[in-house]
C-alpha cells in the first residue's frame, strides 16, 4: 500500500531518497564523462623534455549528494590546488590551458579535448544528463512527461 502525503514536508521528507539517488547517479555520470576527457588530454601528447606526475589525470573530484533545505545538491570539479607539482604554472593554469586544447599554454595538435567544456557538451549541454534523471524517475515508478 502506497503511503499517504499529506502536506508539503511529508511530500519533500518522501522524496528525499529518490533525488539523493538521482543526483548520486546524475553526478557519477559527470564525473566519469570529466575523467574520460582527461584521460584523451593525456592520450593526446606524449611530452618529450619532461616526466609526467599525473596530478592533472588524479585531478577531478565528485562530492556525494547532500540534502540542503528542500534541495539536493552535488558537484563534481577539478581540484586545482592538489596540483602543485607544476614548474612554471598553477593548477588553475594548467586547468584552463587543457580547457583551450593546449597542452603547457601550447597548441600540439588538432584532437586535443576541451576538458571542462566538452565535459559540459556531453553531459548537460545535449541533454544527457536530462535523459538520465527522467530515465530514473520512471525507474522509481513516477509518471514523467516532458
Amino acid at each position: 500500500m502506497a503511503k499517504r502525503v499529506s502536506n508539503m514536508n511529508e511530500l519533500v521528507a518522501a522524496l528525499k531518497p529518490t533525488m539523493l539517488g538521482m543526483v548520486d547517479e546524475m553526478t557519477e555520470r559527470v564525473y566519469q564523462t570529466l575523467n574520460y576527457f582527461l584521460q584523451e588530454y593525456y592520450n593526446d601528447y606524449n611530452p618529450k623534455y619532461y616526466r609526467r606526475q599525473y596530478d592533472f589525470l588524479r585531478s577531478a573530484v565528485k562530492v556525494e549528494p547532500k540534502v540542503k533545505g528542500n534541495k539536493v545538491i552535488a558537484s563534481v570539479y577539478i581540484d586545482t590546488d592538489s596540483m602543485d607539482s607544476y614548474y612554471n604554472a598553477t593548477g588553475y593554469q594548467v586547468a584552463t590551458w587543457a580547457n583551450q586544447g593546449l597542452h603547457g599554454g601550447l597548441d600540439v595538435g588538432d584532437n586535443t579535448p576541451h576538458v571542462w567544456d566538452d565535459t559540459i557538451e556531453n553531459t548537460v549541454s545535449n541533454g544527457e544528463l536530462l535523459k538520465l534523471a527522467v530515465a530514473y524517475l520512471k525507474s522509481k515508478g513516477f509518471s514523467v512527461k516532458l
